[in-house]
Order: structure tokens, then sequence, then C-alpha cells
């Protein structure tokens, strides 16, 4: 039995052959260069949550120690030390190497201020470039 097709027909699939021929792999390098970026944004979002969390475990750990040094059994070194245990506690040790207290005199008594200063995270927990400087503050009456 002949074959039913035109010339013209057989002319246009083999063209369409070779078109897929020259797109053979096209796949395989989209594949990499989209992964590639995906990747890429995907670690971009885990460093900023990873920054915003430090940033807030700095700020409840100066907090919470201003909270400590104001109680009348305690003091301001108290609160310091305590700041620095729950920041090494949570985070790393390296992010409480720079915390220091002031009294501020406000309104009807004084206000502790605990300040923590440290760099910022790049690349995960590691010390980057940058300076990040949070603080916590107690109102102590008199």
């Amino acid at each position: 039995m002949p074959s039913t097709r035109s010339p013209s027909d057989r002319e246009r699939a083999l063209k369409h052959q070779g078109a897929l021929r020259e797109e053979r792999g096209a796949a395989t390098a989209e594949f990499v260069m989209v992964s590639a970026l995906l990747v890429l944004l995907t670690m971009m979002i885990l460093q900023l949550a990873f920054l915003v969390h430090v940033r807030n475990t700095l700020i409840d750990a100066a907090s919470t120690g201003a909270r400590l040094g104001v109680l009348h059994d305690r003091t301001a070194q108290d609160g310091a030390e305590r700041t620095a245990e729950l920041i090494s506690g949570s985070i790393t040790a390296a992010h409480a190497e720079d915390i220091s207290y002031e009294y501020v005199p406000s309104g009807e008594g004084r206000s502790l201020r605990i300040t923590v200063r440290t760099q910022v995270p790049l690349l995960g927990p590691y010390l980057g470039a940058g300076e990040l400087e949070v603080s916590g503050n107690a109102y102590e009456f008199d």
C-alpha cells in the first residue's frame, strides 16, 4: 500500500525533526539556569530570616537583662550578665562580646538601658560585615 503522504508533508516532517535535534539539551540548560536562580533566592530569604531572628533575640535578651537589673536586690551588672547568658544560650557567644549598660534619668526615677553591639551575621550564624546595635530598657522606680 503506497504512502498517502505528499512530498511536502515529508519535507515538513524532516524539518520538524531537524528543529527538534537543534533544541536537544535545551531543557537541561534551562533547568540549570532556573534552579540556580531559585537556590540563590532561597538562600537570600533564609539569610534575611536569620538576620531578623538574631535581631529579635538580641532585643529580647537586652530587655530581659534590663528588667532583671532594675530589681531591688539586683544590679545593672547582673542584668548585663543575664543578657550575655541569654545570647550565648540562644545564638552564639560571639554576639555577646560587647554589652554595655547605663542609667538614663527619666520622670520620677531612672531607666536602665542595656545595649548590645555586634556584627551583622552573614552566611548563617557567622559574624560578618556591618554593625548591629540593639538596646533594652526597664524603668526603675525610686
